[in-house]
């Protein structure tokens, strides 16, 4: 099994902890091999950047993206970039408060309100940590498990509580509207 994961947006989104902490979740608790690279703009806030993690059962022979099975697009610069790249019947996660989109019939898109969500739980910048649990809702390579692990293992710990409603509000926004997946 190789399964890869692209998540692109603007710095300070948190788009390349999110990727890292979707890496380290697959290897430290979920017993898989993953490969995590990065790249951005030469902007410390608000120019572009993509994580991308790729997933396997074996050793990774390629550690770049061939063609995502998922992508989480929190852009409309990302959007325009990356979401024809999705592989047919792929998913596409994209915030559409902040991505207007085109709606492919060869994908399972998914609209999650990620910016808004995080909003009302008191943070904006836990967006990232919404789509990370909406992820684990709809794709069954990391475990939700996993993912909440590697979430609460990251982030500092007098922000676990929020961390932890922020994924599970992600979680819940994907499994109430848009059924199984993980």
């Amino acid at each position: 099994m190789r399964a890869e994961l692209r998540i692109a947006g603007f710095g300070g989104q948190g788009v390349i902890s999110a990727g890292r902490i979707t890496g380290q979740a697959a290897v430290l608790y979920d017993g898989k091999q993953a490969t995590f690279t990065q790249s951005y703009g030469p902007e410390a806030r608000g120019g572009a950047c993509a994580a991308e993690v790729v997933i396997s059962d074996v050793p990774v022979a390629y550690p770049l993206l061939t063609i995502p099975d998922v992508a989480i697009l929190m852009s409309q610069e990302a959007y325009e970039k990356y979401a024809q790249e999705v592989k047919p019947g792929g998913i596409l996660i994209v915030d559409p408060d902040l991505v207007d989109h085109d709606d492919r019939q060869d994908v399972r898109l998914l609209r999650v309100p990620a910016t808004r969500i995080a909003e009302s739980l008191g943070r904006r910048i836990v967006a990232n940590v919404v789509m990370l649990g909406a992820l684990a809702a709809a794709w069954p390579v990391v475990s939700k498990e996993a993912l909440l692990k590697a979430v609460l293992a990251a982030v500092p710990p007098h922000t676990r509580e929020l961390n932890q409603r922020a994924f599970e509000a992600g979680y819940q926004y994907v499994k109430e509207r848009y059924g199984a997946g993980n």
